[in-house]
């Protein structure tokens, strides 16, 4: 399928680590070109190597003012079609566990900042009527999983506001969607199987085994297959799907809706 997306320009979030860097290098396949962000320099430079007339780069946390001033300097008044708003996630802790310091930066790390940046952007897309913003959050927001009632609870706003500003937007060729990943052979889902093991005792692989077999496909995800369906999602071919939330869990989500 050509996905139309050829000399398009992207931001991608958390481009050097995990689902970010499986997306980018899929849009980059694709013929696209990318802002690449993530606090790491030399990994940036690594990803810039491997196409460098379609990857820039900009080093520092995409949640902070200052590093979203930049972006914004950055692009210089060039059309954005595309942004992947992605970062990793708060530590995993019971509820009781947490103090209220942890939600306060619960709310930074993984609400406050989405908002400041598709507040800043939207005006930009909507000066060329098109659009696509893909958020990257997790099943749990269809689904809680224990242990992580910040990410569980900080998310779900997340969805909350990319509904609403779909429907208030509906008709300006910009399209907001959230696509929530479940158990992926990413570096992130460690530190699940990690605070299990310590909760339990259980050896770490043999938590993490145990998880799999709750999955019903039996396998954990693979980034790459995962930014497939972003990049669909990121893309003109896609215009006819806003405001919604896409699990990609290999069936663990059981309700309905999921």
């Amino acid at each position: 399928m050509n996905l139309e997306i050829k000399n398009q320009l992207f931001i991608v979030g958390g481009a050097t680590s995990g689902f970010g860097k499986a997306i980018a290098e899929a849009l980059i396949a694709e013929g696209a070109n990318i802002i690449a962000i993530a606090r790491g320099e030399e990994k940036l430079l690594i990803l810039k190597n491997t196409a460098p007339s379609q990857v820039e780069i900009l080093a520092g946390d995409l949640s902070k003012p200052a590093i979203l001033q930049l972006l914004i300097e950055k692009l210089g008044g060039r059309q954005i079609h595309g942004i992947l708003v992605n970062a990793g996630g708060p530590p995993a802790k019971t509820v009781m566990e947490t103090t209220l310091e942890d939600w306060d930066n619960a709310y930074q790390t993984l609400l406050r900042w989405k908002v400041a940046l598709t507040k800043a952007f939207v005006p930009l897309m909507m000066e060329h009527g098109y659009g696509r913003i893909l958020f990257i959050e997790s099943y749990t927001v269809k689904q809680p999983l224990e242990n992580l009632v910040l990410s569980n609870s900080l998310r779900v706003a997340v969805v909350g506001m990319v509904k609403t500003l779909s429907q208030e937007i509906a008709q300006s060729g910009i399209t907001l969607n959230v696509i929530g990943p479940g158990s992926h052979n990413t570096p992130a889902i460690n530190r699940i199987y990690q605070k299990k093991s310590e909760q339990t005792g259980m050896p770490f692989e043999q938590v993490k085994s145990a998880a799999i077999e709750q999955i019903p496909v039996r396998v954990l995800g693979e980034a790459a297959d995962f930014a497939s369906l972003a990049i669909w999602l990121l893309s003109p071919v896609s215009r006819f799907i806003t405001g919604q939330t896409i699990t990609v869990d290999g069936g663990a989500v059981k309700g309905i809706m999921g």
